[in-house]
């Protein structure tokens, strides 16, 4: 006995001196508590120098025919929804409807003459039978509902705004609200994760709703875009959330194609540069059709290579060659798939030719071929290794092929050809003889552009395709490596003033490069031109094509022309046209999103430096 009382006073001092001890600790919840908390004024709540106050919705419209809370989560306010679910019991809530319909029922028919909120009267009277039927018939659930509205501000005046506007926002959507006075602690409580829903604000707050209307409270509809391994692209317009965009995750997206439209001065080519300095950074090939001479400081900066072609240039591509990554290992058909090419590539030069012209340009091609002993047969295009020790036969290169002057040569032989000749002269003799060279560059960098400027508006196509092929060509060499070709000023490729066979072989590109792990982007300022060849067809399948689509500024005639081919609304269609630079209408897979395109200042210093 003795001995058990000694023990019961040795630990009352031992917890009594482990309280002190603890007295002089620093604990995880001071550093979460607020240095002080001002609960003197009945309007707000001051904490480390910023005001709470709490918005309490107490009723809203008896139909809705939106999401309640849409309009709120959509702006850039800052603020904590609470919202509270009491689920009550079926069968007491039968019976006690039951009741209520009774009584009412009775009171209707015998006081009906004498009675001054008849009206009301008989409108709940409708309601409990309704929430019954509801109950029995559809097995619905009758639920309490409690929505509370907390903001906050680092200045009173600033804090008052906000109430003002989120009342005004609220009430503009048919829901009626009332300020916490007296309650600002209890609902600043209630906004907290602590589930504490207190009495005196239930009171004031509490709604009824069947379980088909909670689908009206569901609060997580902002568009927002966060892939996992996605680059930053920018911040939602509305709320300010981060949107991280990976085009390369096929499991979210069909494919990694990209559509930008905009205009002039909009900020679609800073995007662009934007996009391709972030996937340099992560290593992906990237090849750029530049047609207007904006891209060559960017590939300076970023140590890519830059070919330029035109009469001041010292680089060559040859058109006829024929490149060993041109087919697949398991394929077959060197020759037959470049003569398609090449079809297109003289649509350009010669005009709209018909069939039995292609089939006599076909003929001569092959001949021009044979000349130089490649054939039909895929073994024609390897010759013996100059190495003794690997003695393996190699791919034929560039010098091995025919230029633009044999083929001249063998268009002047026949006169059905001499037409031909006669639009070849300039590529051969004259101002474009650049064309007819061999091709004398390596192309082992991962960012490569194409600057074709100097070939001049008239010439501009014959580069662009060029380039196309050659990109395409090194595109198909390696399925597992990511890669990306951007095609500026694609309407040059698609639009009228190019042909089918040119717009088929760019489509070809935008639908089949998924399987190549490639990304192909189409960029423009002239909307109306790439949906004027073939009634827009090849425009309408690009953008189909495309999982993603980036909409800058455009002007109402630009507008009227996308509508018709993407399934934009009376509220996007308004938003378009009021973009300020640099903020875009962003279609990712099936999520629309106002964005503003973000930046670092030394990635605007890598774009911009003109030195």
């Amino acid at each position: 006995m003795i001995f058990n009382k000694l023990n019961k006073k040795q630990n009352k001092l031992n917890k009594k001196s482990k309280l002190k001890f603890l007295e002089g600790t620093f604990s995880d919840n001071d550093y979460l508590a607020p240095a002080y908390i001002n609960l003197n004024n009945p309007k707000y709540i001051e904490m480390d120098n910023n005001y709470f106050s709490t918005l309490l919705i107490i009723n809203y419209y008896r139909e809705q025919t939106e999401l309640l809370l849409k309009t709120i989560i959509d702006t850039n306010i800052d603020v904590n929804i609470s919202i509270f679910y009491e689920k009550q019991n079926t069968y007491k809530t039968i019976r006690d409807l039951t009741y209520h319909i009774g009584n009412v029922g009775v009171d209707l028919k015998e006081n009906n003459a004498n009675r001054q909120d008849i009206d009301i009267a008989a409108f709940t009277y409708n309601d409990a039978k309704y929430i019954r039927k509801e109950l029995q018939i559809n097995n619905e659930d009758l639920y309490f509902l409690y929505i509370y509205i907390n903001t906050y501000s680092q200045s009173v005046k600033e804090l008052e705004n906000i109430l003002n506007k989120l009342e005004g926002i609220l009430e503009s959507k048919g829901m009626k609200t009332r300020r916490a006075y007296f309650r600002q602690e209890q609902a600043f409580r209630a906004s907290l994760p602590l589930m504490e829903n207190n009495k005196i604000l239930k009171e004031v707050s509490k709604r009824n709703v069947l379980t088909s209307g909670l689908v009206a409270t569901y609060p997580f509809l902002s568009s927002a875009i966060f892939d996992e391994d996605g680059i930053f692209i920018g911040t939602n317009i509305y709320n300010n959330s981060l949107i991280f965009v990976d085009r390369y995750n096929t499991n979210k997206y069909k494919n990694a194609n990209m559509c930008i439209f905009g205009t002039s001065g909009a900020g679609k080519s800073f995007y662009t540069k934007l996009l391709i300095l972030r996937y340099r950074l992560l290593g992906i090939e990237q090849y750029i059709i530049d047609p207007e001479r904006e891209y060559q400081n960017l590939c300076k900066n970023l140590n890519g290579t830059l070919l330029k072609i035109g009469p001041g240039s010292d680089t060559y591509i040859n058109v006829f060659d024929i490149r060993k990554e041109s087919i697949e290992d398991d394929e077959q058909g060197y020759l037959a798939n470049k003569i398609s090419k090449l079809i297109g590539f003289f649509n350009l030069i010669f005009g709209k030719i018909n069939e039995e012209e292609k089939a006599i340009l076909e003929e001569k091609l092959i001949e021009l071929y044979k000349s130089k002993n490649i054939t039909f047969d895929d073994k024609t295009l390897y010759k013996e290794s100059n190495d003794k020790i690997n003695i393996k036969p190699v791919f034929k290169d560039s010098y091995d092929m025919p230029i633009l002057e044999d083929f001249y040569n063998i268009l002047e032989k026949d006169e059905k050809t001499r037409l031909f000749k006669i639009k070849l002269i300039p590529f051969i003799k004259g101002s474009l003889k650049f064309f007819n060279n061999y091709t004398n560059v390596e192309l082992n960098n991962k960012l490569i552009v194409a600057d074709v400027y100097e070939l001049g508006e008239e010439n501009l196509k014959y580069g662009m395709y060029l380039f196309t092929d050659l990109f395409w060509d090194k595109i198909k060499k390696d399925r597992k490596i990511k890669k990306a070709i951007y095609l500026d000023e694609i309407w040059r490729l698609i639009g009228v003033t190019s042909n089918k066979d040119v717009a088929s072989f760019i489509y070809k590109i935008f639908k089949t490069i998924r399987k190549y792990g490639g990304s192909s982007v189409a960029i423009t300022q002239d909307i109306s031109d790439i949906f004027s060849l073939d009634n827009g067809n090849y425009g309408k399948s690009i953008l189909n094509n495309s999982s993603i689509k980036t909409f800058f500024s455009l002007e109402e005639e630009n507008i009227k022309i996308l509508e018709q081919y993407t399934n934009l609304s009376e509220k996007e269609k308004i938003e378009i046209k009021s973009l300020k630079r640099g903020e875009c209408l962003m279609f990712v897979g099936d999520e629309h999103i106002l964005n503003k395109i973000e930046s670092a200042d030394f990635e605007r210093e890598i774009i911009e430096n003109k030195s």
